[in-house]
């Protein structure tokens, strides 16, 4: 495991998140696993290459599993959420070989369509989801081959810190992006 693995890791997570805050549907379609990502020599069959079939968990879904079913539920969410922004905290990624672990905490941040006849977003509501996003090398970079994500239940009395921090960012508005206003997190791991 090498710097430079675990600071391409660490790009492929954050354009993850990035897509789904900008709802660019084509780019996260991208950054997923697929056949041909790992049939590395160019007269390799992808239909021959090992299995690649990804899999995806939203918190309270079922196990979603091949491309047609993953895609199909992001390109539901997008449709059905105005906003959403991402607050990564207690990011940890770990390399060997050809894939890599991350885990983290997500802390969302998303509003759904105006009220009929308004032209603001609904209410904005803020759920906190621990997450394991597994990744294989390909010959294009990092790719996407598995995302679980499960809603925390129970808060901490460390937790009251970032519901301030998001409460405080719902008053300046919507903005920003993964990690905060400028994407950074603390040395703590919490929003900078």
């Amino acid at each position: 495991m090498t710097h430079t693995d675990i600071q391409a890791v660490d790009d492929a997570n954050r354009a993850f998140y990035e897509a789904l805050e900008r709802g660019d549907f084509e780019e996260l379609t991208s950054l997923w696993l697929a056949p041909e990502d790992v049939a590395y020599a160019e007269d390799a069959d992808p239909d021959d290459a090992e299995d690649t079939s990804i899999s995806c968990v939203h918190p309270g879904w079922p196990v979603l599993t091949g491309r047609g079913e993953v895609l199909r539920s992001y390109a539901l969410i997008m449709a059905n959420t105005e906003y959403i922004q991402f607050f990564l905290t207690d990011l940890h990624i770990s390399v060997v070989a050809d894939t890599a672990l991350v885990t983290c905490t997500e802390n969302i941040l998303s509003g759904g369509p105006a009220p009929e006849g308004g032209e603001e977003l609904g209410p904005l509501v803020g759920q906190r989801v621990v997450a394991t996003n597994v990744f294989r090398r390909t010959r294009d970079g990092w790719k996407l081959w598995s995302h679980h994500a499960s809603p925390v239940l129970a808060e901490s009395e460390d937790e009251s810190d970032l519901d301030a921090e998001i409460d405080r960012r719902l008053d300046e508005g919507p903005g920003g992006g993964i990690g905060g206003i400028d994407g950074n997190l603390g040395d703590d791991g919490s929003p900078a």
